[in-house]
């Protein structure tokens, strides 16, 4: 069904209508979709009437309630043959020929290809008549001569094929990298799971794998895969604002509203539901159908690709696609708004203006000089009048000028950049994949290198997420180890497993190892795990009583959320009295209890004194040893009157405690190493927990975040919040700023607190550079500080959906140390980025140097249009590759982070662009004037216009791409190391690009001849061009002694000033304040973004889908696309942070986008 085009499902869904029936199931695919599309009571009666409920509905369906699916492979196919899958096909990737059309828009090419069209024209016309020749003068030179004219198409028709040659290299890139996100989107995919009954077993399913008739089993944080109706549920509240836009959550009940829908996230409870749609038929799928069916009528209207609607689309689909490839990218990215470029980005764009400026003022230049030279030399000096029949001559000499020019600009222009990032990107997200990082946003990756802090969760990520039971204080005895149950009182432990078994989600157990001698396996809520462990512990076992009270018998469930932080259940007991357990944090569930039992297991009562006195004697301790503490509760409630189950605080009250358990959850092994890293590179490493302060003390100080007799800030969310907060309860920034740079943990914090402190940090400006934070979470509640943090991490294990949706990288292990790995990745990219500029920007130097100065000396470039090419593309595609491909080091985490206010070109590199910029000038100057007496050969100098290749000048190009190769090798270090062979041999593809590229020279330079404009060399002086490219390796030892502190001039160069920043404060205003490098924009270097926004990797944002937009954006969305398309040109190559730029641009009229500031 993938690769079926929606309509043609729906026409096979008609046919099948009437066959539905016969199928054997009670109910069309299209009555289904009706059912669903009802809302509250009208679908309780709609059931009722219809069905006979949900039980009648599931018969029809051929399902169990209770057992689910049989699972047989039949019936499972017969499914997928009358419902569908649960996949929505993704929007066809470009095809190659696309993506090569897309190559050809760049200004710059076809500014080349027009010239060498005009050159190849007019290489083929002859002037009439024989006197023309002598009349022109010697303007013509070597035309005289047959075999030279013949060549002349030979120019033009090279440059064509080198632009081809670029072409096809940029499209196969683009082609590769869209190839590899589509394979990290499918890995997404499959890691997300769901869990359904099936032949009465609970398994975890590919999402794509639900069938209509399945019975899902739901729980907090889930994001809902497909539609169904519930059967049973506990307290399910459901976040539908992905699909209404309504934020409040919504009321789940069997009887009241049970229609679940795709898409939507649980934000508190739990139950179980039979799936009703899947796939395209889901209410998700429904509207991603109609938004894709527009899109196709939008291109019919106007022929450019509007990738915008798709991305729209994308983002009312959280159902997975197939493959979903960039678009799911768009999709995702849509829901996040960053604030401001990533510091790579800024820096990139002011760099990349900033060059391009001075290669057009050069190449204007240049071809005005030239064309002056020719004009005044023939028309004044030699006085020679313009001749209709010599017009085509000349013609042909302005067009030679022409090219030079155009080579000059695109010689400086480091198109190689964008590519050097996104091959440097996709390669490090490659291999962080083997480094447990799974990067959903590209640039996240590169913005990890300069984060300055960390804000980590406690369990699971610190420590193992296995909890076992260590302590407990039963019966007014506080035992340090688990005791024998023979020692505890008969009543006591009765009514403490009974507690554990019942309040405890069902989906929680306890499984034997899978090798032999492992540890036993923990499935659902690790602290859960922890206490029916004790159970285990206890000689006891937690399943029959399990059996005997089944979850549809449960009474009343209060799950657990992060304001109660305890979860209670009541069941009716025999005598239809109502018995009440409860467990939570001790200090909270303590406070509601007024008996405790005592030594015999009768409640005797507890006083606010004895509850003093516990937390001193009992619960400190535990906290102190790092344990976390849990109190077990129950409460009897009598069946006349019944009491109002929805007065949580009166029903929570009057408890009383049986007893409280230490629960111990180790420090993973590597962390404390992995923390130190963090210290030693600058980053400061944050603790923010929701347990309680002692306990977060304790593992703090095993994890060396603090060590004892340090000044450092431990505080719990009440203390914060207090601290923070002025007279009328709002955040102050400059309160923020007094805590946050000591505070090194947040105990018993609420998810708030944690984005109060992620946005503080982050909106700081107490500190010169601005802080770059990480937020690692793995709750639904983390999302807004995920979202809010440079960089958020979801864990991949514990993670709920709705945390690794808000995500920008998931940690497939959950484990700190895999954070350190990125950001070792993150900051490899930075230097893989800096390695390959500072060769660039040498080799562009140069070349435009000797095109300008050769071009005004000796009329002629002593490099040629194809050489320059040949050149651009060795430094740009292949030194990109080969430098974007280093390996990173552990050396990388002994600096600090560079921050946004570094410049991207330091001043050691600086040093090294000039200094090997002057050692080549000086080569190719003496090779160009005197050469020929040193190699007592012909002056290839002031040659006429189709003369054959000189020797001179084959030389200059050869010793020129010789000096290109060495210095790439002192490019691979960038903080003026001397040793620049170091670890070269753990990077291949840098080793077979060098050797690669000389092989390809050798064959240019003896066999190119006339199109390459090569003359054969001997090997004495092949030698002679070596041993000067050599040189380049001992000059870089002579630059490295120089002392940085002689060079301050040159500090500026692609420095991220403060005003390039988005000012925070016109966040909102509708004419935003446009940066600088957008300024220039305006002026029509429009043509410079091209190349570099495809750094973004084409991911665009489509700015009215905000995170929870309502469908009605689509509307906007359409409205928009008008203005869109007057832009095209630059919102095609927009990206996530340049957002800015397209809305700068697209007059006031695109007021239906939100402004800038907030993407």
């Amino acid at each position: 069904m993938g690769d079926m085009s929606n309509s043609d499902f729906y026409a096979k869904n008609q046919r099948n209508e009437g066959a539905n029936h016969a199928a054997g199931f009670g109910c069309s695919l299209m009555e289904l979709r009706s059912l669903m599309e009802l809302r509250g009571t009208e679908a309780v009666v709609k059931l009722q009437e219809d069905y006979g409920g949900v039980e009648g509905l599931c018969k029809r369906l051929q399902t169990s309630p209770t057992e689910g699916l049989t699972g047989a492979q039949g019936d499972l196919d017969k499914r997928k043959e009358e419902f569908g899958k649960n996949l929505i096909p993704p929007k066809k990737p470009k095809t190659f020929l696309q993506l090569v059309w897309e190559a050809l828009q760049d200004v710059t090419l076809i500014i080349l290809e027009v010239a060498a069209l005009i050159s190849l024209g007019l290489s083929f016309y002859h002037p009439p008549g024989e006197t023309s020749g002598e009349s022109c003068g010697s303007v013509s030179g070597g035309v005289e001569d047959e075999g030279e004219a013949e060549a002349g198409w030979i120019e033009g028709a090279a440059i064509l094929l080198s632009v081809v040659c670029v072409v096809l290299v940029t499209a196969f890139n683009d082609w590769s990298k869209e190839k590899q996100f589509r394979g990290l989107q499918s890995r997404i995919e499959q890691e997300q799971k769901f869990q359904v009954v099936r032949g009465s077993q609970v398994i975890q399913l590919p999402v794509s794998d639900i069938l209509v008739g399945d019975i899902a089993q739901i729980k907090y944080g889930d994001l809902l895969p497909a539609d169904g109706v519930l059967i049973q549920g506990n307290d399910l509240k459901i976040d539908e604002s992905s699909l209404t836009g309504e934020s409040d959550h919504v009321k789940k009940a069997a009887d009241k509203d049970p229609m679940l829908l795709s898409g939507t996230h649980v934000m508190e409870g739990s139950g179980r539901m039979v799936v009703t749609a899947v796939g395209v038929n889901s209410q998700t799928g429904i509207i991603f159908t109609l938004l894709g069916a527009g899109v196709e009528e939008e291109e019919k209207k106007e022929k450019k690709v509007k990738k915008q609607d798709g991305a729209a689309a994308m983002e009312m689909q959280p159902l997975k696609s197939a493959e979903g490839g960039e678009e799911e990218k768009e999709r995702k990215k849509v829901s996040i708004p960053k604030k401001e470029k990533s510091v790579l980005q800024g820096k990139l764009t002011k760099l990349a203006v900033q060059i391009g400026k001075a290669g057009l003022l050069m190449s204007a230049i240049t071809v005005i000089i030239l064309v002056l030279y020719f004009a005044i030399d023939a028309f004044v000096i030699q006085k020679r009048p313009w001749l209709p029949e010599c017009t085509p001559i000349y013609i042909q000499y302005f067009v030679k000028f022409f090219i030079i020019g155009v080579t000059v600009l695109v010689v400086a222009v480091p198109e190689g950049l964008p590519l050097a990032v996104t091959i440097s990107l996709a390669y490090s997200v490659k291999k962080m994949m083997k480094d447990n990082n799974l990067v959903r946003h590209l640039d996240a990756c590169e913005t990890m290198g300069n984060a300055t802090a960390i804000c980590s969760d406690k369990t699971g990520t610190l420590t193992t997420n296995r909890m076992t039971a260590v302590q407990c204080y039963i019966g007014d005895v506080h035992y340090k180890e688990i005791p024998e149950p023979g020692v505890l009182p008969p009543k006591s432990l009765d009514l403490l497993v009974n507690s554990i078994s019942i309040n405890s989600a069902y989906t929680t157990k306890i499984l034997p190892p899978d090798k032999e001698g492992g540890l036993p396996k923990q499935v659902g809520n690790k602290t859960e795990c922890g206490l029916l462990g004790l159970v285990l512990d206890l000689k006891r076992d937690y399943q029959p009583i399990r059996n005997q009270i089944p979850e549809e018998k449960l009474y009343k469930v209060y799950t657990f959320n992060s304001v109660r932080k305890s979860m209670s259940t009541v069941i009716k007991l025999a005598d239809g009295s109502f018995r009440m357990y409860s467990k939570g944090a001790s200090e909270i569930v303590l406070k509601k209890c007024s008996h405790i039992l005592n030594e015999v297991g009768e409640p005797r009562v507890f006083r606010p004194r004895d509850k003093d006195e516990m937390v001193k004697k009992v619960i400190e301790p535990m906290a102190c040893d790092g344990l976390r503490t849990i109190c077990v509760a129950y409460r009897d409630f009598s069946s006349d009157p019944e009491p109002n189950w929805d007065d949580e605080n009166n029903i929570l009250s009057n408890l009383t405690a049986i007893c409280v358990v230490g629960i111990e959850d180790p420090v993973r092994p590597e962390v404390p190493d992995a923390i130190r890293k963090c210290q030693r590179a600058g980053i400061t490493v944050r603790m923010v927990t929701g347990d309680n302060i002692n306990t977060a003390r304790a593992i703090a100080i095993k994890c060396g975040i603090i060590h004892p007799g340090e000044d450092f800030l431990c505080i719990d969310g009440k203390e914060f919040n207090r601290r923070i907060r002025n007279e009328k309860g709002e955040v102050e920034q400059e309160r923020i700023d007094k805590v946050w740079p000591k505070l090194r943990v947040l105990a018993r914090s609420s998810p708030t607190d944690k984005h109060t402190l992620v946005k503080g940090i982050i909106d700081s400006t107490m500190v010169e550079q601005r802080q770059v934070v990480a937020v690692t979470g793995d709750g639904t509640n983390d999302g807004p500080a995920l979202k809010k943090a440079d960089v958020g991490f979801a864990m991949g294990i514990a993670g709920t959906d709705v945390a690794k949706e808000a995500s920008d990288i998931i940690l497939t292990d959950d484990n700190f140390s895999s954070i350190v790995k990125a950001v070792m990745w993150g900051r490899n990219v930075y230097d893989s980025i800096s390695k390959f500029l500072q060769f660039q920007l040498t080799v562009n130097v140069v070349a435009v140097i000797v095109a300008f100065t050769g071009a005004c000396i000796t009329q002629d470039s002593p490099l040629k249009a194809v050489q320059m090419l040949w050149v651009n593309l060795i430094m740009d595609t292949f030194a990109s590759l080969a430098l974007a491909t280093e390996p990173p080091t552990e050396s990388l985490l002994k600096r600090k982070p560079y921050g946004r206010n570094k410049p991207l070109i330091s001043s050691t590199m600086t040093k090294n662009i000039l200094g090997h910029g002057v050692y080549q000038l000086i080569i190719i100057f003496l090779l160009l004037f005197i050469g020929e007496q040193i190699f007592d050969i012909d002056s290839g100098r002031n040659a006429p216009l189709h003369a054959p290749p000189s020797e001179h000048y084959t030389i200059i190009f050869n010793t020129f791409v010789m000096m290109q190769l060495f210095n790439e090798i002192n490019a691979r270090k960038i903080h003026g190391e001397r040793n620049v062979f170091e670890g070269i041999f753990r990077n291949p593809i840098f080793c077979s690009i060098v050797f690669g590229t000389f092989a390809v020279q050798i064959i240019i330079v003896q066999f190119g001849g006339k199109p390459f404009s090569c003359q054969p060399l001997d090997l004495e002086k092949w030698m002679w061009c070596v041993f000067l490219g050599l040189g380049e390796l001992v000059w870089g030892q002579v630059i490295a002694t120089i002392p940085n502190s002689k060079l301050r001039f040159l500090r500026r160069a692609g420095q991220l000033s403060q005003k390039d920043e988005h000012p925070e404060e016109d966040v909102n205003e509708e004419n935003e304040e446009i940066d600088h490098a957008e300024r220039e924009l305006r002026r029509g270097q429009i043509l410079w973004f091209r190349g570099l926004n495809r750094i973004q990797t084409q991911i665009e944002v489509v700015n009215t889908f905000k995170s929870g937009t309502s469908f009605q954006g689509a509307g906007a969305l359409r409205r928009q696309s008008s203005t869109t398309s007057q832009n095209q040109d630059v919102t095609n190559v927009s990206s996530p942070s340049h957002v800015s730029l397209s809305n700068a641009l697209s007059s006031p009229t695109s007021a239906a986008a939100p402004s800038t500031g907030q993407c």
